[in-house]
């Protein structure tokens, strides 16, 4: 059995923290009651404003993905129209500040087309497997092939 060691605080700690947020009690008070560090309590406090207390709940699950037309909206809204960030996270549904900063980081150097999907991975060259090789190509391979075994018998 494995143990995610990333996820320090289990669900029960973030459902009682949800309670004591609905509440109306700040993020200095959950910390205090629950003994969870306050910068902890502070994230999850942006997570229950921004999603509720489903995402508050479903934290540790995985990587939100977000299409490109909401990372735009939110990167233009706080670069260009100086919305706070938590604001931001609210409005859009966004979990967390960290893809945001970085939204707002690619959106000022590159504008919106900067924040397109591209594809993931090594890209594929000339040579790559897979792709069809002319018989052109086949015969410099085959040519080449026949070449280093010939300099290999005479080195014998």
């Amino acid at each position: 059995m494995s143990v995610d060691l990333r996820l320090r605080h289990d669900r029960s700690l973030r459902e009682r923290a949800a309670e004591m947020f609905e509440r109306g009690l700040g993020y200095k008070s959950v910390a205090g009651g629950l003994g969870v560090p306050a910068e902890a309590v502070r994230n999850w406090q942006k997570t229950y404003r921004a999603t509720g207390r489903g995402g508050l709940l479903a934290m540790g699950g995985g990587q939100a993905r977000y299409d490109f037309e909401t990372k735009a909206a939110a990167a233009r809204a706080v670069v260009d129209g100086g919305m706070a960030k938590p604001e931001a996270m609210e409005r859009f549904g966004i979990a967390s500040a960290t893809p945001l900063k970085q939204w707002c980081r690619l959106y000022r150097d590159g504008g919106a087309e900067a924040l397109r999907p591209r594809p993931k991975g090594r890209p594929r060259g000339p040579g790559a497997k897979g792709a069809p090789k002319t018989r052109e190509q086949e015969l410099e391979e085959r040519v080449r092939r026949t070449e280093a075994q010939v300099a290999y018998l005479k080195n014998r």
